[in-house]
């Protein structure tokens, strides 16, 4: 059985809207969820926010409809960057499992898909795309592990929205020819989120063929959350754990010069 993920809920600073959206999405049957703390550095000067613990959301977390498992809750930053200074890596961003960038122009379009150090990076829904994609980039992007992300929450918004939503998709999935494409709700209350095989019908209106419209929702996903981990970890190599000293190997450990005399007695 799949397992389905929706990388892209909308924080909010209303937990009981934000819980209410994180449960709607269990009873759709979505076992892993981000919550996404979208900044914006030119337009509103934020600063990285700190994630909040998702133990402060949920006592007990809500059962995946058809899973005996409960849902599990992830941190995603998103930075809008409309200049390369807007997106530099600080240890603010070791806070999230998951980083993403939407760049907004084409320069930062290809620097995201050959250098930045991302997991996802976001196309426009809810604007005519400004540059065409190229495929250069685009495949620089997809050896690196980096998948793209389209949302569907702005197409239920708004009819304009909707048509640059299909478009701005259809426009990528011909360049990348389907691959590391991931789609996700960007749902700011639970009635826009929608089921996992309605979003790969979606898919399939964006030019994705069966498979690769529900790898959007579920494999690829995972894929997402491996690259994010290995992010983190010297690319997979490299994974560092403080492990607790007992007292009893700790007075073992202590040099003999620096013990009591009373001890050496």
């Amino acid at each position: 059985m799949s397992v389905f993920m929706d990388l892209n809920i909308i924080s909010s600073n209303d937990k009981d809207r934000l819980k209410s959206v994180i449960e709607t999405a269990a009873h759709l049957g979505y076992s892993t969820v981000a919550i996404n703390y979208v900044v914006e550095p030119l337009k509103k000067k934020q600063e990285i926010p700190k994630p909040q613990s998702v133990s402060d959301i949920f006592d007990k977390f809500p059962v995946v409809q058809g899973k005996s498992s409960p849902i599990k809750v992830l941190n995603r930053l998103t930075i809008i960057a409309s200049d390369a200074s807007h997106f530099r890596p600080t240890n603010e961003y070791k806070c999230f499992d998951l980083v993403a960038v939407y760049p907004k122009t084409e320069k930062l379009f290809h620097a995201a898909c050959m250098t930045f150090d991302v997991d996802i990076i976001c196309i426009a829904v809810a604007e005519k795309q400004p540059f065409l994609f190229k495929r250069a980039p685009v495949n620089g992007a997809i050896d690196r592990g980096v998948v793209f992300e389209t949302c569907y929450a702005a197409a239920i918004r708004d009819n304009t929205m909707r048509r640059y939503t299909i478009s701005n998709a259809i426009n990528l999935i011909e360049i990348c020819k389907g691959k590391n494409i991931i789609v996700s709700s960007g749902a700011e209350k639970p009635l826009e989120l929608r089921g996992p095989y309605d979003i790969a019908n979606l898919g399939l209106v964006f030019g994705l063929s069966d498979g690769d419209a529900k790898a959007a929702v579920s494999i690829n996903c995972r894929s997402v959350l491996l690259h994010g981990e290995t992010r983190a970890t010297a690319s997979g190599v490299v994974y560092t754990m403080k492990k607790p000293i007992t007292p009893q190997k700790q007075e073992e450990e202590t040099p003999v010069s620096k013990k009591s005399k009373t001890d050496l007695a």
